[in-house]
């Protein structure tokens, strides 16, 4: 089967996880904006990185997908992808993203990513600064996971990037 990694990062966790998958699987790899066609391949594992509601350039990506394409979707977010209210945000997303005819032939996983505030454009230092302004005085009743981790890690850096997480999608795959 003719495999593409394809990614979508903003600030590089992602593209640590791909490039780490590309080595173990000698799989080519290629950025989501550097794509010009798509024909030559029955199989794409999509890494993408969740930024304000969606996975950084998967619509993009499914529009130039053949309809008997295999796709992988690998996301790559700050909160708990254990937690399974927000693997339920996460794919709530997805579906916003991928058609669901071929969403139910794909098989997604979940991967933690990390932060680091100093590396943030102005607009998502100020984007990440409202939202925390607004999560931290919401009642503790209605902090989801995703909201916690966000409040616990604002303006530091933290690393949650597991690269053994990868031999699951490498086994399934």
């Amino acid at each position: 089967m003719n495999t593409l990694i394809i990614y979508g990062s903003q600030y590089g966790t992602t593209k640590r996880y791909a490039e780490k998958f590309a080595e173990m699987t000698h799989f080519p790899i290629i950025s989501y904006e550097n794509i010009k066609t798509l024909a030559d391949y029955d199989r794409v594992i999509y890494f993408g990185g969740l930024y304000a509601g969606g996975v950084k350039g998967l619509k993009n990506t499914v529009k130039k997908l053949s309809a008997n394409i295999k796709l992988v979707i690998v996301t790559v977010g700050l909160a708990d992808v254990c937690d399974k209210e927000n693997v339920s945000n996460i794919r709530n997303s997805i579906r916003k993203q991928v058609p669901e005819n071929l969403l139910k032939m794909s098989y997604v996983f979940h991967l933690r990513g990390g932060i680091d505030y100093q590396k943030l454009t102005f607009k998502h230092k100020t984007m990440m600064t409202l939202l925390y302004n607004k999560a931290k005085n919401l009642p503790e009743e209605k902090k989801t996971a995703e909201v916690k981790a966000m409040i616990e890690t604002f303006n530091s850096k933290v690393d949650f990037v597991d690269f053994d997480s990868l031999n699951h999608i490498a086994e399934i795959i």
